[in-house]
């Protein structure tokens, strides 16, 4: 008897020792956070990237990947996004893929931050120069002082990380951009992989150079991100195409709620769109006369509705707001400096058709006759009520006769005129 028990009591305990050891063994499996990064870089991108790098340390992820597709953007953002690179305190792999993405610009500086530098095949990195956002021309030694100000950073990172520092002069200076398979082999990036489990793959057990930590990524479990909808939308709003557009479209609103009290949806979308442009504004570098420029054109079309100049003050501001469109970012990096112009002309050639259409309408308007008012009686007949009042159009009016007569109740009278007191001036019938 004591023999089954004695079994069964071992059974259940190396059973119960089991368990804990199979969750261990799960547990133990590499966790990476995989975080997309299709963007320009900017404040909104800047903001995402950080989030979720700053999660993936929170929860004990075994390393960070950013999968980078980027033309660049503006530099205090990938300052942001560097910095919170080199102090994560676990590794971050920065992968430019899928195949034809690029690592351009700012993006070279996100690709070198990272602890390990991977691209996959067709891809390319590089094209690194400043461009200036003061809107001015700079003196040649105030822009020495930018370019090895760039070269410098870029040289720092990439020494860190026990790469080709000297590559960075080239991208800086000479904006030099080369392949997957040429970064690689003068040490720009540290390894090649057609995909991202390759990639974790071939990296496992390997330390890294900076920080001297050991990656455990092969087999790793993928926690996939993607930039969110609120992300996506306040990308696209900032748009030096777009904010123009809101810029404007918030005045005719304010202004239509303004000439309009009462009608509240113009100017409650007309509040939205102007706060939408104002947060462009905040991001991007403008040229405060490019939004002079826009200011002015929408005042010139205003003032055209009240001063008769055959249109030539409409003109006049649909100039004005196209130069201003086009000034307003002119300074900004690339890709937010480069304005669509036939798009612009074309908005602007819809603005002054609608625009030509709105004053021909008010214009006829104002040559039509007028149709309301104590005027309109003018020449209507009425018909004489006792103590001097007549009944016209369904009201009664005090009258007077222009010949001094009385009037007798029942006699059909004509209005002939409206008196300061809005009483009637009325003649007999009979007498026209």
């Amino acid at each position: 008897m004591k023999g089954p028990i004695l079994r069964a009591f071992f059974g259940s305990l190396v059973l119960a020792l089991a368990i804990p050891a199979l969750a261990l063994a799960a547990s133990g499996k590499p966790k990476v956070l995989v975080i997309h990064f299709p963007l320009e870089v900017n404040p909104v991108t800047s903001s995402y990237v950080d989030h979720q790098l700053h999660r993936a340390e929170s929860n004990h992820y075994n390393a960070a990947v950013i999968v980078l597709d980027t033309p660049g953007g503006l530099s205090e953002s990938m300052r942001t996004i560097v910095k919170n690179e080199v102090a994560l305190k676990i590794p971050v792999i920065v992968y430019v893929s899928p195949q034809g993405s690029r690592a351009a610009s700012a993006g070279v500086w996100i690709t070198e931050a990272g602890d390990i530098a991977a691209m996959a095949p067709q891809t390319n990195i590089g094209s690194s120069t400043p461009i200036d956002s003061s809107g001015q021309n700079i003196s040649s030694d105030l822009r020495r002082k930018v370019i090895n100000d760039a070269v410098a950073s870029l040289q720092s990172l990439m020494r860190y990380h026990g790469r080709n520092a000297a590559w960075a002069e080239e991208a800086v200076k000479h904006a030099a951009n080369v392949d997957n398979v040429t970064a690689r082999k003068i040490n720009v990036v540290d390894v090649l992989a057609p995909t991202l489990p390759a990639l974790l793959d071939k990296i496992d057990r390997r330390t890294t150079v900076g920080k001297k930590l050991v990656l455990h990524t092969a087999g790793a479990e993928l926690v996939q991100v993607h930039p969110g909808f609120f992300t996506r939308l306040l990308n696209a709003l900032i748009d030096p195409n777009l904010i123009p557009l809101l810029f404007l479209a918030g005045l005719a609103g304010i202004g239509f709620e303004i000439f309009h009290p009462g009608v509240v949806l113009p100017g409650a979308l007309g509040a939205v769109s102007l706060l939408l442009a104002l947060f462009g504004f905040a991001v991007l570098p403008i040229s405060w006369a490019g939004l002079a420029l826009l200011i002015l054109g929408a005042a010139l079309l205003v003032i055209d509705v009240h001063v008769v100049t055959h249109g030539a003050l409409t003109v006049a501001g649909l100039i004005s707001m196209v130069v201003g469109s086009l000034l307003l970012f002119h300074n900004a990096p690339a890709p937010y400096g480069n304005v669509n112009t036939p798009l612009l002309i074309a908005v602007a050639l819809a603005i002054g058709g609608f625009w030509a259409f709105a004053i021909s309408k008010a214009m006829s308007v104002r040559r039509r006759p007028v149709s309301v008012g104590p005027q309109t009686m003018v020449g209507e007949v009425g018909e004489a009520r006792r103590d001097g009042l007549v009944f016209v159009n369904g009201e009664l009016w005090r009258a007077t006769t222009s010949d001094g007569e009385p009037l007798r109740p029942g006699q059909r009278v004509r209005v002939a005129a409206i008196g300061p007191d809005l009483s009637l001036d009325v003649t007999h019938v009979g007498d026209d």
